[in-house]
C-alpha cells in the first residue's frame, strides 16, 4: 500500500507541476517542458498524454523549431472548467464567472447598502453565484475574499465589518454543491495581479488594494505550483500624520483616513467652494469627484493631497520591503488612478531613499473592475493546479 501512495503521488506533483507551466507561463511544447521542468522526455510524454485524455491540456497547433520538425504547442483548455470568484467590498459584493484560463464570463454585482450582517452577506452571495451560474458549466470551485483574516477553522475576523469568527464556508456550504474556498481579498488580489496583471514579471511587488479600506499584499515569486506566493500587511494602519485625521481603527493620523475612499470625500466637502454631490453611493461620488478634478478647484486640491500621501505611503512601503513594483488596484484606484499617477509618481520618489528610488515602478493594476473577484477565483484555480487537474 504505501508504494501505490508514494507513485500516486509523484503522479500527482508530476501532471501539478507541468499543468502549472502551462497555465502561469503560457503555451509550450513537449521538449520546453523538458527544459523547465527538469523532467525525462519520457515521463513529460506519459503526463501530457494523460492529461490530454482527460481533457485538461490540446494541443494548439505548431511553431517552428531550428533545424527540426515544427513542434506541437500544448495550452491548459480554457473550457475545462470554470470557476467563480467573490469579492465582498464594504460597498457591495461582486459575484465573476470566470472560465479556466480566467477569463470573464458573467459578472453579478450587488450594492450593500450599510447592511454588513453575515446572513445578509451570504443571502447577497448565493444570488450573485445563482446569477452567473445559469449555463450548465462545469463549476471547479468558488473562491472568496474577503477583507479581514481567516483562521485555521474557516473562520472569518474582519474588524471593519464587526465581524469576529463568522462562519462564512459553512453559511454558505447548503447552497454551493463546488468546492468552497476563503482568504484575504488582498492577499487573492496580489496573486491575479501577479499571474494575470500588471504585476507579471515582477519578482517582488506590493499589490495595494484602494477602496473605502486600504490594504496591501507583498507578492513574491516562487517556484511552488503557485507561481507566487502572497502574504498582506495593514498598510491602511501605518501612521502618516501624528496627531492627524481620526481613524475608524481607533487610532489617529492613519494612511487610511487620507486616502481611503470616504477620508477622500469628506476632505473634499470640507473646502471652501466644495459642491454637494448628486449620486448618492460612496463609488458614484469618486467618480463625480474625479470629473470635477479635471478643472482647477476643490476637488483637483483634494486629489492633489490624496497622491501625495498614496505617495508617502509607497515610499514607506519602498524602504521597508524594496519591492521591484507597486500596483495600484481597487475600485478607488479605477476612479481616479488616471487622474493623480503621475503625482503619486512624484510623490513616492521624493520620499524614497535615493538608492531604492529607481529600482520600484509605480502602475496601475490591469485587470478591471472585477479585479478582486477575480483574485478571488485564483483560490480555486491555485488547487485545481495543485492536484494536477
Amino acid at each position: 500500500m504505501p508504494a501505490k501512495q508514494t507513485t500516486r503521488e509523484l503522479r500527482r506533483r508530476n501532471r501539478s507541476a507541468l499543468l502549472s507551466r502551462l497555465y502561469l507561463q503560457g503555451r509550450g511544447s513537449r521538449l520546453e517542458l523538458v527544459d523547465s521542468s527538469g523532467l525525462s522526455s519520457s515521463t513529460v510524454s506519459n503526463v501530457i498524454s494523460d492529461l490530454i485524455a482527460d481533457g485538461v491540456v490540446e494541443e494548439a497547433g505548431s511553431a517552428e523549431s531550428e533545424g527540426g520538425r515544427p513542434r506541437t504547442v500544448l495550452q491548459v483548455r480554457r473550457d475545462y472548467g470554470h470557476v467563480i470568484g467573490v469579492d465582498i467590498g464594504e460597498t457591495h459584493i461582486e459575484v465573476g464567472l470566470f472560465d479556466c484560463a480566467l477569463n470573464t464570463v458573467a459578472t453579478a454585482t450587488y450594492p450593500m447598502d450599510g447592511n454588513l450582517e453575515p446572513s445578509h452577506v451570504a443571502e447577497l452571495i448565493l444570488a450573485g453565484i445563482a446569477e452567473v451560474s445559469t449555463s450548465p458549466v462545469s463549476i471547479l470551485g468558488v473562491g472568496i475574499g474577503v477583507p479581514g483574516s481567516v483562521d485555521g477553522d474557516e473562520l472569518v475576523h474582519a474588524p471593519t465589518f464587526g465581524w469576529r469568527g463568522v462562519p462564512l464556508v459553512k453559511m454558505l456550504a447548503d447552497g454551493v454543491s463546488a468546492p468552497l474556498y476563503v482568504d484575504n481579498c488582498a492577499r487573492t488580489l496580489g496573486q491575479a495581479e501577479m499571474w494575470r496583471g500588471a504585476g507579471r514579471g515582477s519578482t517582488r511587488a506590493v499589490i495595494a488594494l484602494l477602496g473605502v479600506g486600504v490594504g496591501a499584499a507583498l507578492a513574491v515569486e516562487s517556484d511552488s505550483y503557485q507561481g507566487v506566493s502572497s502574504s498582506t500587511t495593514e498598510w491602511g494602519h501605518t501612521v502618516v500624520h501624528a496627531g492627524g485625521l481620526p481613524c475608524r481603527c481607533g487610532s489617529c493620523g492613519c494612511l487610511e483616513a487620507y486616502i481611503g475612499a470616504e477620508g477622500i470625500l469628506d476632505r473634499y466637502l470640507a473646502l471652501p467652494g466644495s459642491e454637494p454631490f448628486t449620486a448618492q453611493d460612496t463609488e458614484a461620488r469618486m467618480r463625480e469627484l474625479a470629473e470635477r478634478a479635471e478643472r482647477p478647484g476643490p476637488a483637483a486640491e483634494t486629489l492633489a493631497v490624496t497622491a501625495e500621501y498614496l505617495g508617502i505611503g509607497i515610499a514607506n512601503l519602498t524602504n521597508l520591503v524594496t519591492p521591484d513594483r507597486v500596483v495600484l488596484s481597487g475600485w478607488v484606484s479605477l476612479s481616479i488612478g488616471h487622474t493623480i499617477l503621475e503625482a503619486v509618481q512624484d510623490a513616492a520618489s521624493r520620499h524614497t531613499l535615493s538608492y531604492l528610488r529607481d529600482g520600484t515602478r509605480v502602475e496601475l493594476g490591469q485587470l478591471g473592475p472585477e479585479a478582486v473577484a477575480l483574485g478571488a477565483a485564483t483560490l480555486p484555480v491555485m488547487r485545481f493546479l495543485a492536484n494536477g487537474g
